[in-house]
């Protein structure tokens, strides 16, 4: 039996080295919030590259500008908009102008998140706790309730969403944060089952800690990352292209058969619910 399998390797190479094709992804439309930095930006350019057409946005313009121009620059499609996904209108115009500029949609990397609060969790007040759940939860649950019906027209599509090692193991002074990054491993798991029907599968993310601008309070503190490290079996913070390439992987055909999970992307730190 091993021989023959070790013939089967020899005479095609392809069954023992996949790799996802650079054109794995060719027509189809991307919407990445939150994508002109960061994990954001580096999975707008891993799904570009892999031949979608991808629309980028951010709350401000001159960051739009920016990232189109990017990646522009590395041949990928792009279309670029203004957007806070925390308000209704906008979200609506996000889907709308990708309609009507790209012909429909197919992806949805819901990515954005804010988190207005640091300290101990008893201290949050009301406000925080609206802020960080509107944003980080609701608005991730919105956006997907307004593509699904474009995604079901054009045969099916991919939702993934963006989590974090917190929702896991809450950090220290990252409560509410983390309370709504555990929230969207709940999310996956219900909305999965119920839009398999329409031939979309739900996936999600779970970044430890990254190198961006989002999480530099974690990896510029000596201290914390002391910590960290004991606690990771790469002792290193990982780079946003580490997490753009597994979200492009749960958009593409090779993970066809893969749904309602979470991929713990973190450097070895045990994660388990």
């Amino acid at each position: 039996l091993l021989r023959s399998v070790f013939r089967c390797l020899r005479t095609n190479p392809v069954a023992g080295h996949r790799s996802m094709s650079q054109s794995s992804l060719a027509g189809k439309v991307a919407i990445v919030t939150a994508s002109t930095d960061g994990i954001g930006l580096a999975a707008a350019q891993a799904l570009g590259k892999r031949g979608a057409h991808v629309v980028v946005s951010s709350r401000w313009q001159t960051n739009v500008d920016k990232a189109v121009a990017l990646l522009q620059s590395q041949s990928i499609q792009v279309t670029g908009t203004t957007c806070n996904v925390g308000k209704g209108e906008d979200r609506e115009k996000l889907v709308q102008m990708t309609l009507e500029k790209c012909g429909g949609i197919d992806i949805l990397v819901s990515n954005a998140a804010v988190n207005p609060f640091f300290g101990n969790i008893m201290e949050s007040t009301e406000e925080v706790w609206d802020k960080i759940l509107s944003v980080n939860v609701k608005a991730s649950f919105l956006m997907t309730k307004l593509v699904v019906p474009h995604m079901a027209k054009r045969g099916g599509g991919n939702v993934v969403f963006v989590s974090s090692v917190a929702g896991y193991q809450p950090m220290q002074a990252l409560g509410p944060y983390s309370v709504s990054k555990t929230a969207l491993l709940g999310l996956t798991r219900a909305l999965a089952p119920e839009l398999a029907q329409d031939n979309i599968r739900v996936n999600c993310v779970a970044p430890g800690v990254i190198k961006t601008r989002f999480s530099s309070a974690l990896w510029q503190n000596e201290d914390i990352m002391d910590d960290f490290k004991r606690q990771l079996s790469i002792k290193r913070v990982g780079e946003p292209e580490e997490i753009g390439g597994v979200i492009a992987f749960l958009c593409s055909e090779e993970a066809s058969y893969i749904t309602g999970e979470t991929i713990t992307v973190t450097g070895g730190i045990g994660c388990r619910l």
